[in-house]
């Protein structure tokens, strides 16, 4: 149901929705791997750091300022909201994803992507965040 809005097919939306999960991880990933020191949840997810969570939130915001910009079909502040939600329930997803795994007792969890966490690494993100920015769209609808 992301792709409508309005009950016309705005396929832009879902793509752009996509676009800030991607950045995000990949955001979160680079700054963390350059300048990450502060462990963000260690006893879960030793790799993750504050400083990487912040750049992924920072880029994310910078590309739903420019998605605003080139795509009206949100408001610049709703492409804000948009991309905060996503980087919260998206963070939150790979934690709980890195802790089923730790649970299991596997470095992997498939053997698809062999050092890459498997496809539910690559998945995580959009598992959970696609349920808030369908509930964040409802909510614009109506709100506005």
């Amino acid at each position: 149901m992301i792709p409508y809005k309005n009950d016309a097919f705005a396929k832009y939306l879902i793509v752009g929705i996509f676009l800030l999960i991607w950045i995000n991880d990949s955001f979160a990933y680079l700054v963390g791997k350059s300048i990450g020191r502060t462990k963000l949840f260690p006893a879960v997810s030793p790799k993750k750091t504050w400083e990487g969570t912040i750049g992924g939130l920072v880029f994310t915001m910078g590309a739903a300022y420019l998605m605003a910009r080139y795509e009206p079909i949100l408001n610049p502040l709703q492409w804000l909201i948009m991309a905060a939600v996503i980087v919260i329930a998206g963070s939150f997803g790979d934690l709980v994803e890195s802790k089923l795994k730790r649970s299991a007792g596997v470095k992997d969890s498939g053997a698809i992507l062999p050092g890459h966490g498997g496809m539910l690494d690559r998945l995580d993100s959009l598992i959970f965040a696609a349920p808030f920015a369908y509930l964040t769209l409802n909510i614009f609808t109506y709100v506005s």
